[in-house]
């Protein structure tokens, strides 16, 4: 009889996995807060409920911090599914007509100018009729943010080319297809004296907050361009992720200026980039008017001079 020799492997260190971390309570307490009971009808699948969690974790995150409160935050949005979001966030705001959210933006922040007011808006409004607004906002520097709801189509209405639309883009109101080139927010932003600028993708949740969180700090008017994808319109456009790529901070215009050319929003090959494509420091709208000066000092708005 011969005796089977079995082999004992040598004992190994199990290496215990690191616990996930734990929710913060209060801040799901706070998002819930910020929510409404308002029915969502955006398309199931929509990039837009990624942004509404991306604003919701920046806002609850903030109030979490002590440093502000909800009532501290003021919100503005036109016309289009972008716009939606007014109406599933429990903030105080104002809606607007199509393309013209930044003017009455400007007009919240000189009436209070402590308000930390966020501005949604669409490709399709801000860069038509709103175009003019958004000049002008870059030039005038009122401390603000814009988050840019960027899927290269007019989704509300059923699909329409926008100014950031590619050539040659099929609609039922343009069935030769699109022949005008795209402009570049990017490169009109730059050229307005923008002093911060940057660029996100609606598919990356943490990337949104990191930048938003960046853009409600800088003290001016902040442009956030979130490119997202239209799930029924324009597809040709869709799943730009692999040509995506971070950057650090950029504080060099000229830096800006190449960064702002790799993408013409046309081509399906180009590299984009993503992060913060400019920013600097330079006196915003409030900080020129002594009076508004002096209701930042007393934290008041003119109802309660």
């Amino acid at each position: 009889m011969v005796k089977k020799i079995i082999k004992k492997s040598p004992k190994t260190k199990q290496i215990k996995k690191a616990a996930p971390p734990k929710p913060n309570k209060n801040i799901i307490k706070l998002k819930l807060d910020l929510g409404t009971k308002s029915e969502n009808t955006w398309c199931p699948g929509c990039p837009n409920f990624m942004i509404l969690e991306a604003v919701k974790r920046t806002l609850a995150t903030y109030i979490d911090s002590k440093k502000y409160k909800k009532e501290d935050f003021a919100i503005t949005a036109d016309i289009g599914c972008h716009g939606k979001i007014f109406d599933y966030l429990n903030l105080s705001g104002i809606y607007g007509l199509h393309g013209r959210a930044i003017p009455t933006a400007i007009g919240m922040k000189l009436g209070n100018p402590n308000l930390k007011v966020i501005t949604f808006v669409g490709d399709g409004a801000i860069y038509s009729e709103g175009i003019s607004h958004l000049i002008h906002a870059f030039k005038e520097n009122p401390d603000m943010s814009l988050f840019v709801h960027d899927n290269q189509v007019f989704s509300l209405t059923t699909g329409q080319s926008t100014p950031t639309s590619q050539t040659g883009y099929v609609t039922k109101s343009e069935p030769l297809g699109e022949f005008d080139k795209p402009l570049n927010p990017i490169k009109i932003a730059l050229a307005s004296n923008a002093t911060f600028i940057a660029r996100v993708n609606a598919r990356d949740t943490p990337h949104m907050v990191e930048i938003m969180t960046k853009a409600i700090n800088h003290r001016g008017f902040s442009f956030v361009e979130i490119m997202q994808d239209c799930i029924i319109f324009n597809m040709d456009q869709n799943f730009k992720d692999k040509r995506m790529y971070k950057i650090p901070d950029n504080k060099d215009i000229k830096i800006a200026e190449k960064l702002a050319s790799e993408f013409n929003y046309n081509s399906k090959e180009e590299k984009i980039p993503m992060g913060v494509l400019y920013h600097n420091d330079q006196p915003c709208l409030e900080d020129r008017w002594p009076q508004l000066v002096d209701l930042q000092k007393r934290k008041v708005g003119w109802i309660n001079k």
